[in-house]
């Protein structure tokens, strides 16, 4: 039996999708609670204020780019570009997830894809991001799109007794 995949849309989040938003952000932090610097716990307590706040400064500060992944109208990843404070040249990224329903169908690749596109259109020179060790699908799909482990680890947050490392990618074109 073959497997079809579901088509994916890759898109901005819009101001006033600030529920969206949370609902993912909560949902990939129980989802994936050592991929990320942050935890559930401090992200739910979080007010709507802030939240709103988060997508609002993400749609006029032209350093952000804050995207959702969709099948079929349903939310099932996430992704955040943002400008390097320190070297306007440089993208992080950030909140990369897709939920378990939907990996294996290029979600992930997409959600990318379009990160490093947006970075591209920028004249940023190079993206980086910070993925912990032992998820190795994650390692796995930023080495295919190119991306090389730095050299820098540190753990996941302070106490945890996971392991992140950097993988940087250079632009090509910028």
């Amino acid at each position: 039996m073959a497997h079809q995949l579901a088509a994916y849309t890759i898109r901005n989040l819009a101001p006033d999708e600030w529920p969206l938003y949370r609902t993912m952000r909560l949902r990939a932090l129980q989802d994936a609670p050592d991929a990320f610097g942050s935890t559930l716990a401090t992200e739910s307590d979080r007010s709507p204020e802030e939240w709103a706040a988060r997508l609002a400064r993400a749609a006029t500060s032209g350093i952000d780019h804050a995207l959702a992944a969709e099948i079929a109208g349903q939310p099932v990843g996430l992704a955040w570009a943002k400008v390097d404070a320190d070297a306007p040249a440089l993208v992080n990224l950030f909140q990369m997830w897709v939920a378990p329903e939907a990996r294996g169908q290029g979600v992930a690749a997409g959600l990318l894809t379009e990160a490093v596109r947006w970075a591209r259109a920028r004249g940023a020179t190079a993206m980086q991001l910070g993925v912990n060790c032992a998820n190795d699908a994650a390692v796995r799909l930023y080495a295919r799109a190119g991306f090389v482990a730095t050299g820098w680890r540190e753990p996941m947050r302070p106490g945890s007794d996971q392991v992140e490392q950097r993988m940087r990618l250079v632009i090509a074109g910028s």
